[in-house]
């Protein structure tokens, strides 16, 4: 697999890491592919109970590499239009991915998350951030638009005037800022982010895995379905989960006054 991502299991929790410091890991097509690569190889490993998707350096993500785009510019409209809209096209499997995947995914970001990269945060399960950590949505500010589902995740989470607002102007806004809109979870000091990342994945890593993956999956449903089919999904879920042994642990555990010790099945 490329450099350009690293892919490290600890546990049960596994962590990709862009690895382009030196281009703030704005995304190349290597790392696009070995993303893609990663997402698959985890979705089917049970021995992964969580995911942490990070920067190597100072920062989480910069976007897409725009000093690339440089060569396209010469060529003629028709042959860019084609060019991107097939490059855009190769990050949809990893973003389904991503969506799919029965298990938490954490963004644990500092510095940067930018285009793309603000995208792919906003993507994931949950967010931590450090507190000097700064997102722009950018695409307007080489006139273009939001890929990555920035425009499906964005208006869900803030709001369709605000997310017209993020849009539009493409301004950079603080980890203060994010939080009061619900675009991350927590922010920490920054030499504490590699400390309270580990400890919010081991938390939802020795979680009942199978209940955390198909809550996932009802919230991720519930913007798109009527009342009746998400409460049909309620019960299948509810079901699926008293099926497992997990759910016997949890409720003999609240029994006997313990802590319940789950094996993710």
């Amino acid at each position: 697999m490329t450099d350009h991502l690293l892919v490290e299991k600890t546990g049960a929790i596994a962590t990709l890491t862009m690895n382009r410091p030196e281009a703030r890991n704005a995304l190349s097509l290597e790392m696009r592919e070995a993303l893609f690569q990663a997402m698959t190889d985890i979705e089917t490993d049970d021995t992964v109970r969580c995911v942490v998707i990070k920067g190597a350096g100072d920062h989480f993500m910069a976007g897409g590499d725009v000093k690339s785009f440089n060569d396209y510019v010469k060529m003629t409209p028709d042959v860019r239009r084609q060019t991107f809209e097939r490059r855009i096209h190769g990050l949809h499997p990893t973003m389904f991915a991503l969506r799919r995947m029965n298990k938490p995914v954490i963004a644990s970001v500092q510095g940067a998350a930018a285009g793309f990269g603000l995208s792919l945060m906003m993507a994931c399960d949950m967010v931590i951030a450090a507190d000097d950590a700064f997102f722009t949505l950018a695409y307007i500010n080489i006139a273009t638009t939001p890929d990555g589902s920035g425009t499906f995740t964005l208006p869900r989470i803030v709001g369709l005037k605000k997310a017209m607002e993020i849009a539009m102007l493409g301004d950079r806004f603080s980890a203060e800022k994010a939080e009061a809109m619900g675009l991350i979870n927590f922010v920490v000091p920054k030499d504490e982010l590699a400390t309270e990342t580990t400890k919010l994945a081991e938390r939802l890593a020795s979680g009942p895995t199978l209940a955390i993956g198909r809550t996932k999956q009802l919230l991720n449903a519930s913007l798109g379905n009527s009342l009746e089919s998400q409460l049909a999904m309620e019960a299948e879920n509810f079901a699926a989960c008293a099926a497992s042994n997990d759910w016997v642990e949890g409720v003999t555990a609240f029994k006997e006054k313990r802590r319940p010790e789950y094996n993710g099945n």
